[in-house]
């Protein structure tokens, strides 16, 4: 006779939660399922974005904090990798690469602008990263940050960069919301009212701007770190010979 009582039932879930733990698989850490789940989420809001704005925004939003999560689980579960850091990045450039995608189509006008920005937040995010992995780390916020006090503050304070990240996807995410209406109306004046959704628009605005600064000391400060391995390289190459 099989036991199913729950005292076995628990001692079943404990032992399949401690096999994930230990899996020696990186693929199967835990902070990378729940960057699957990120994936997931995103696919669905993606598909439904042109209609359906609050669904889609739901699990848009979601995906994005999860990308605090997983860096928290990464770090209390010594499960940190060069994987995770890349796969981690990727999921957030792409997801809001998608989301300008829909912009562009919802703001004609704007196109250029989401153009831009998403060619130097790509740009900016894959040589820094790129750049970390040359210098032999597991992440792109390990890396000699002591010459530049702007990216030192940025990725040493959680909290900054907490605020800066959910800062800069509430704009674009209002921006999403505001093509389908204006929200709750939270301020009126002489028969014109303004809506939540633009009041959180222009509130978080001046993040958006000062995250795209720091994409571009991103790029510069990346580039002069490469140019200085390359430099460090050829050097060593000229000794050899």
């Amino acid at each position: 006779m099989t036991d199913s009582s729950p005292e076995n039932s628990q001692i079943t879930k404990e032992s399949l939660f401690e096999k994930v733990l230990k899996t020696k698989n990186v693929f199967l850490f835990v902070p990378n399922l729940i960057g699957y789940a990120r994936v997931l989420l995103s696919i669905v809001s993606f598909y439904i974005m042109p209609t359906r704005p609050y669904i889609s925004i739901t699990c848009y939003l979601s995906s994005e904090f999860l990308d605090a999560v997983d860096g928290h689980a990464a770090r209390a579960l010594g499960q940190c990798t060069k994987f995770g850091a890349m796969f981690d990045m990727l999921i957030d450039r792409c997801s809001t690469m998608c989301l300008c995608f829909i912009l562009a189509m919802f703001y004609p006008k704007w196109t250029f602008f989401f153009q831009i920005w998403t060619a130097i937040d790509v740009a900016s995010h894959w040589l820094h990263l790129h750049t970390a992995t040359a210098k032999g780390s597991d992440s792109h916020k390990k890396i000699n940050l002591s010459g530049n006090p702007i990216l030192r503050l940025y990725y040493t304070s959680r909290k900054v960069l907490f605020a800066m990240c959910a800062g800069n996807e509430l704009w674009f995410s209002m921006v999403y919301i505001l093509h389908f209406n204006e929200g709750p109306a939270v301020i009126s004046y002489g028969g014109y009212a303004i809506g939540l959704w633009r009041i959180i628009l222009y509130a978080v605005t001046p993040i958006m701007i000062l995250k795209q600064i720091i994409s571009l000391i991103h790029l510069y400060t990346a580039a002069l770190d490469m140019t200085v391995i390359d430099e460090t390289e050829r050097g060593n190459q000229t000794k050899n010979k």
